[in-house]
């Protein structure tokens, strides 16, 4: 049995946790190391991440992996961001897949290199049929690029007849998002101190509550986990009521 770090309440942990993984780069250069060192130590961290979530009972794991604003960085520092998904998928995929966990992906990924395509696709269709866990990886994602992609697919359907505008609500409209088959965040954390959003799933964090951590990503482990957990179990959620 692994330490448990916090009193954490078994029948209330977060259905689905969403978090930006940030301070990859500034970890790398606390040690004087290049950036490319920090991503390396990044993916270490998600193996711990997934495998705590797993053990707390989280059903949804969304990582914010590469954004649509992330192409702007340097070509070599892309190139090494895509083979270490290669390499994080081909390492893990066996493991993932006998813990029952369920590898998704919003974004879109037909953007990527032919390298990554492909060992999304395999990862996805090989651990399809997995329920304790739904790991999703956002990949050349942006939350205002889905919600114009999601606006279109709506105006084309309300134009084909297949809805009426007068139909269109919440459930309707989220239906048309990447997320589509994913509950909305119950907690979003960002690591390494910054307290925005950076375009990240801006439709379905409506409601969500968040943990920022001046902790960088690499150096996010099991205990951290909890912590936010923990904090998220003492608010209180009233959904815009009054208890």
């Amino acid at each position: 049995m692994e330490k448990m770090y916090y009193d954490i309440d078994e029948e209330r942990v977060p259905q689905h946790i969403a978090i930006i993984m940030d301070g990859n780069g500034r970890w790398a250069k606390s040690k004087m190391m290049p950036r490319t060192y920090g991503h390396k130590a990044g993916v270490e961290t998600i193996r711990k991440v997934v495998k705590e979530s797993k053990r707390l009972g989280i059903k949804y794991l969304t990582l914010y992996a590469f954004s649509t604003e992330n192409w702007k960085r340097p070509k070599d520092e892309v190139s090494a961001l895509m083979k270490l998904l290669v390499t994080y998928l081909r390492r893990e995929l066996a493991e993932l897949d006998k813990n029952d966990v369920k590898i998704n992906t919003i974004g879109d990924i037909s953007k990527l290199p032919e390298a990554c395509v492909d060992e999304l696709n395999k990862s996805k269709e090989k651990t399809k049929d997995n329920k304790s866990l739904v790991l999703t990886l956002a990949l050349n994602y942006g939350g205002r690029a889905d919600i114009i992609d999601a606006v279109k697919l709506t105006c084309g359907d309300v134009l084909d007849g297949k809805i009426k505008i007068e139909d269109i609500d919440d459930d309707v409209f989220s239906a048309y998002l990447d997320t589509k088959d994913i509950v909305d965040p119950d907690l979003v954390i960002r690591t390494s101190g910054e307290q925005r959003l950076s375009n990240f799933l801006l439709w379905e964090i409506a409601y969500s509550e968040f943990y920022y951590t001046d902790i960088h990503w690499p150096d996010f482990d099991e205990e951290e986990l909890q912590k936010a957990v923990y904090s998220y179990q003492n608010r209180d959620r009233r959904f815009g009521a009054v208890k």
